[in-house]
C-alpha cells in the first residue's frame, strides 16, 4: 500500500496546494467558520488528511480540545475500499454529547468518509459542522465551510513526498 500520492510528481492539469497556500486556506475556513457564527467547542480531525487542517482551526478559532476519527476508505491512489471503516483507537463519543464540533478533513472527493463520521456524531447528541479545503463535485456531502471547489486531482503539501526511506518497517 502506497502512504503518499505517487501522482504528485507530475503537476500538470492537477490542484497544487502549497504549505503557504495551505496556512492561507486554513486561515480563511477560520474566518468562514467565525463569520457564520459557529463557535465549536471540540475540533475533530478525519485521520490522516483532516490532522493537519484540524490543529491549523484549532489554533485560529482558539480551540484547545481536538480530537481525531479514524478512517479508512482509499487504499491507493484512486482505489477505495466498498465503504469507509472506522479504525482504532476510537473517539471517546460519550464525551461530545451537547458540545459544537466541528469536523475537519482535507477533501469531500466521494463524501461518504464524512457522511460516516457526520451520522456517528449526531447520533450521539452532538451540533456538528464540517469543514474541507476542497470538495469535488462528486461529493454526496453537503460540506458547511470549503475553502474551495475543484474537480482536480489535489496534490497536498504533505503526500507530495514519498515516505523517508526507512521509516516504515518492510
Amino acid at each position: 500500500m502506497t502512504a503518499y500520492h505517487a501522482e504528485a510528481t507530475d503537476t500538470e492539469g492537477k490542484e497544487v496546494l502549497t504549505w503557504e497556500g495551505f496556512g492561507q486556506a486554513s486561515r480563511e475556513l477560520a474566518e468562514k467558520v467565525v463569520g457564520d457564527g459557529f463557535r465549536p467547542d471540540v475540533i475533530v480531525a478525519v485521520a490522516r488528511g483532516g490532522l493537519l487542517l484540524a490543529g491549523s482551526l484549532a489554533y485560529a478559532l482558539g480551540v484547545k480540545l481536538a480530537d481525531a476519527m479514524n478512517v479508512e476508505f482509499y487504499t491507493d491512489v484512486a482505489e477505495t475500499l466498498p465503504d469507509p471503516v472506522l479504525l482504532a483507537p476510537l473517539l471517546d463519543i460519550d464525551s461530545i454529547a451537547g458540545r459544537r464540533v466541528l469536523v475537519a478533513d482535507d477533501v469531500a472527493d466521494s463524501g461518504r468518509t464524512l457522511r460516516l463520521v457526520m451520522d456517528i456524531l449526531l447520533k450521539h447528541g452532538a451540533e456538528v459542522r464540517t469543514a474541507v479545503l476542497y470538495t469535488k463535485p462528486t461529493s454526496v456531502y453537503q460540506v458547511d465551510y470549503v475553502w474551495k471547489d475543484t474537480d482536480a486531482w489535489i496534490v497536498f503539501p504533505w503526500s507530495a513526498l514519498p515516505p523517508v526511506e526507512g521509516a516504515r518497517p518492510e
